[in-house]
Formats: structure tokens, C-alpha cells, sequence
């Protein structure tokens, strides 16, 4: 069972990624400013803690993506999740290789 309320995206939780609230219009703009904001905090952020962030990013991925099959979730919605994940997570392997 998922937790529907775990953060998957720095404030963004599972259900408002994988549920119908809010609508994928709204869901990209969530996304875009969340991702700056993630963006930005992590010029703050320890080697240690690229790392951590790193593996709790995947972690989330897989977490989303782990129902892609069932037709009643917001497809559409996962796909932006999963692009703006793997956006967030390329930044951070940059970051941890610089």
C-alpha cells in the first residue's frame, strides 16, 4: 500500500501526483516551482547530503512509477513526476561530481 501522503518532490506528495487532484495542468506548474526551489537549495548542500538526497529521489521514483499499468491513475501526471524526477536527480549526480 502506498502512503498517500509521503513527499515524493520536496513539498509534493504521492497522492497529488498519482490522484486526480490537482488537474495536470495545475500539477506541472506545482512541479516546475518545486523544482526550482529544489534546485536552489541544493547549492547549500553537503557531499553527505547530495547523496542521501540522491538515493530518497530514487527511492520515490520507483514508488511512483511502481503502478504504471493501473488505468485509474493520472498517467499523465506520473509522466511529469518522472520527468521532473529524473531532471532533479541529473542536477544532483552533477553536483556530486563537481
Amino acid at each position: 500500500m502506498t502512503e498517500l501522503n509521503k513527499k515524493v518532490f520536496g513539498k509534493i506528495t504521492t497522492k497529488e501526483i498519482i490522484g486526480a487532484v490537482p488537474p495536470a495542468t495545475d500539477t506541472k506548474k506545482l512541479l516546475e516551482n518545486e523544482f526550482q526551489n529544489l534546485i536552489n537549495e541544493l547549492k547549500s548542500q553537503t557531499k553527505d547530503d547530495l547523496k542521501k538526497l540522491l538515493k530518497e529521489q530514487q527511492i520515490a521514483n520507483k514508488r511512483i512509477n511502481s503502478r504504471p499499468g493501473a488505468m485509474a491513475l493520472a498517467q499523465d501526471k506520473i509522466r511529469l513526476f518522472t520527468e521532473y524526477n529524473q531532471k532533479y536527480i541529473q542536477t544532483i549526480n552533477e553536483k556530486l561530481q563537481s
